[in-house]
């Protein structure tokens, strides 16, 4: 193919990023703009081109797209995914992928079953800095993981409804629990607590504004996760300890230090969205899905760990992963009922 091309479900937020690195590859090319806001649909196609939609099934029915992202709340998706994958149509698809597990299950087999690239914007990945903080652990074994998350406060409706957004650890904070999975390995156990300490008199505000989850690895290493929405400013990072070293994340700054050694600091260069965003159009013009670096099936993985812990809140009990798992989409399904 000469160009790749693109089109966007949900044109506000995170989809600006996507659109400003899409519209700049020479490779892409933006073919259509859906969002339910026809206003924001128009103003989005006058500024990057292509053809603006309030409905989704119009723009695939009328469209010839190569690749589709996918940008809209975490319980907006509906069967936006299936459909596409049909299509052949490539995914990217921002986090969280939804809120129930076995639904968003379903969605990673049709898309496994299609053959389609496909991707979830877990971008942190794409850093160069986690980049060398994975090739420095690939043969070391972290025994403790500390991670944080700490922000202000989202006055957006629906991220303020548990029902819609699933909280901050599923709708911001995965980005950090996703990276304790990518760098420390899978997480067997989680237990969490939670809690509305700060918001409280905000209007119609169900969800948790402080959360502590800790978690043990299937190594049998320990980890917990520190998230909140209460702070006045953004501070985010994670930390793997071993026996004689430490891997350190701050921001997006490396430092790798090692018992008796110099410590080695690194700082980022890259844009990581623009860095994930190139990989998908190049995967899709290679037919090369090992250039994702996190599959939708693999970001199914992270969200089930923050559905677990939202379950252990609930509970006031420990959660294993994989319960949430139990009924595991037939392998056979026929992907075209």
């Amino acid at each position: 193919m000469d160009k790749v091309r693109v089109g966007f479900v949900g044109a506000g937020g995170i989809a600006n990023v996507h659109l400003q690195h899409v519209s700049k590859n020479e490779r892409a090319l933006v073919t259509a703009i859906c969002d339910i806001h026809e206003e924001t649909a128009l103003q989005k196609v006058k500024q990057y081109g292509g053809s603006a939609y309030t409905n989704v099934d119009e723009m695939l029915e009328k469209e010839a797209l190569d690749a589709l992202f996918i940008s809209v709340p975490p319980f907006a998706h509906g069967d936006i995914e299936e459909k596409a994958a049909k299509k052949g149509i490539h995914l990217m698809v921002e986090k969280p992928l939804g809120l129930d597990y076995q639904t968003v299950a379903k969605k990673a087999e049709v898309i496994k079953q299609s053959g389609i690239i496909n991707g979830a914007g877990y971008c942190l990945r794409y850093w160069e800095t986690v980049a060398k903080a994975k090739e420095y652990l690939k043969d070391k074994k972290p025994a403790l993981v500390r991670g944080h998350y700490l922000s202000s406060f989202v006055p957006t409706p629906w991220y303020i409804d548990w029902e819609k957004s699933g909280g901050q650890l599923v709708e911001q904070s995965t980005h950090i629990v996703d990276l304790a999975r990518y760098l420390g390995g899978e997480i067997e156990q989680v237990y969490a607590n939670m809690s509305l300490q700060v918001h409280h008199d905000f209007p119609n505000i169900n969800i948790p504004d402080v959360t502590s989850m800790n978690f043990v690895y299937d190594s049998g290493a320990v980890g917990h996760i520190d998230s909140t929405f209460a702070q006045f400013d953004h501070r985010t990072g994670i930390e793997l300890l071993g026996g004689d070293f430490r891997v350190v994340i701050d921001g997006g700054n490396l430092t790798i230090l090692e018992k008796g050694a110099k410590p080695l600091n690194f700082k980022p260069e890259l844009d990581f969205y623009g860095v994930q965003d190139s990989l998908f159009i190049e995967a899709i013009i290679k037919g090369d899905q090992n250039l994702i670096l996190s599959s939708y099936e693999d970001g199914l993985k992270t969200l089930a760990v923050t559905l677990a812990a939202n379950q252990s809140h609930e509970t006031g009990l420990p959660v294993r992963v994989a319960d949430l798992s139990k009924l595991i989409v037939n392998k056979h399904m026929e992907v075209n009922s």
